[in-house]
């Protein structure tokens, strides 16, 4: 019995083609607009990416109400995509959600561009605060996020169909699989929620030493390490003018 109708010897022309063709990898400063990218180049560039992963959401998906579920990703989403993806610069290459898991992809040529990233974490660390006390007023489960952060040149090419009207940009290097790697050790198992990879860090403290020279903000972070993933750094940062919003007047 057959339902696929799949001239595969025809098709194997076009592999063929895809194989061949495929020429030009350029390393950049900074990554393009997805009009330069084809289906016969890619472009090599510093890359960060940004995990927001939902804590225990078996239970919540197995335990509460359906209608209850809806309010709580609908709040849980909406507005972490509005953080990460506002006031970019043009910098923000791909946003989206994978499952329970909201996640965005920035070029970051310069160390403030990786800042920017870092202080969307941040945004996004305090918001959870807010999202949870709305969440108790209304009587609905309240919830937690790891957010994992990473950065590493990487390659970036077009995949998918030709005319199809079906593709994407597809991330090959470590930065974005670390990122979502961490996301998934925050918020659980005494790892504070944000969760920075070795070189993300790295780059990140210099910047908030120049910040807040007054201030040991190498204090603000714990290191570990972990065998599959190697060493990364944890911390619980908020926007104070934010936090103290939510905790006096909402």
């Amino acid at each position: 019995m057959n339902f696929v109708s799949y001239d595969y010897k025809e098709r194997k022309k076009k592999v063929e083609e895809i194989l061949d063709n495929t020429d030009k990898i350029e390393e950049v400063d900074k990554l393009p607009s997805e009009d330069n990218f084809t289906y016969t180049n890619g472009y090599k560039a510093w890359v960060s990416a940004i995990f927001i992963d939902l804590r225990d959401s078996t239970n919540l998906f197995t335990k509460h109400e359906e209608l209850d579920i809806a309010k709580v990703i609908r709040g849980f989403t909406s507005e972490i995509i509005e953080i990460l993806r506002k006031d970019t610069n043009n910098q923000l290459k791909e946003i989206g959600i994978r499952g329970d898991c909201v996640f965005a992809i920035y070029s970051t040529p310069v160390l403030n561009d990786l800042y920017d990233v870092s202080t969307r974490a941040v945004y996004v660390n305090t918001y959870m605060n807010m999202l949870n006390k709305l969440l108790k007023k209304r009587n609905l489960p309240t919830i937690n996020a790891g957010i994992g952060l990473g950065l590493n040149k990487i390659l970036a090419v077009k995949a998918g169909r030709k005319s199809s009207g079906i593709n994407n940009l597809v991330w090959i290097g470590e930065a974005v699989a670390k990122a979502s790697k961490l996301s998934d050790l925050g918020n659980k198992n005494g790892i504070r929620p944000i969760v920075m990879s070795d070189i993300f860090f790295t780059n990140y403290i210099e910047i908030e030493k120049e910040k807040n020279s007054n201030k040991d903000v190498e204090n603000w972070w714990k290191q570990e390490f972990d065998f599959k993933i190697g060493s990364y750094y944890h911390g619980n940062i908020i926007v104070n003018e934010f936090n103290d919003w939510i905790t006096n007047e909402l």
